[in-house]
């Protein structure tokens, strides 16, 4: 099975290229739907946020309570990188065990969507990280259309790794400075030349 790590800093398009790999019926991992998935209800994260945080860290239906989250972490960078640290590790866990079910079926390719490129549970796992990389003016266009605010997108930005860090992780590079029709050309040309010299056809 050939596994392909899709990462890069937030507003960069990893998710159009995952999107991209979607459309051809690959079987695709995305990390923040896992992320939101182990912190819902009766998500595997729940419990021991709860004994780290108390009753207040989950509203009333069993789930994160994010207001509250963010009020607490969002000030103290010490609460979010340890509250980082176990999401991260469940979501990880998640998909370990979807990539031993996929191996299992056969699968020939799966695409990890993976916003915080780790070395342990996503590099390890990878036979190719695809960096995704697009201009700060055009990842905060991005971002603001999508109702975010300015200052809020340039904070997370500066708790991300730099796109120079990025960058040195990639087997192929991605550059999505322009629209969808040409990020998506981009990428059926790598899938070409990476994935069809292999015999992986999708």
């Amino acid at each position: 099975m050939f596994v392909i790590g899709i990462t890069g800093g937030i507003g960069t398009g990893k998710s159009a290229v995952a999107k991209i790999f979607a459309e051809k019926g690959v079987c695709v991992l995305d990390a923040d739907a896992i992320s939101r998935k182990v912190t819902d209800v009766g998500g595997s994260a729940i419990e021991e946020i709860r004994e780290w945080l108390g009753d207040k860290a989950i509203d009333a239906r069993g789930a994160l309570n994010r207001k509250y989250i963010s009020s607490l972490v969002f000030s103290e960078k010490t609460k979010l990188d340890r509250l980082s640290a176990i999401v991260h590790r469940y979501v990880l866990s998640e998909i370990a065990e979807s990539l031993r079910q996929e191996a299992e079926k056969s699968t020939k390719i799966v695409v990890l969507d993976v916003p915080i490129p780790v070395k342990n549970g996503f590099l390890d796992v990878c036979d190719q990280v695809w960096v995704v990389e697009s201009d700060v003016s055009v990842r905060l266009d991005r971002l603001i259309e999508r109702g975010m605010e300015k200052e809020d997108v340039l904070r997370r930005m500066s708790l991300q790794m730099t796109p120079e860090e990025y960058a040195e992780l990639a087997d192929v590079l991605i550059d999505n400075n322009a629209d969808f029709d040409a990020l998506r050309m981009q990428v059926e040309k790598h899938i070409k030349e990476q994935l069809h010299e292999r015999g992986i056809r999708i």
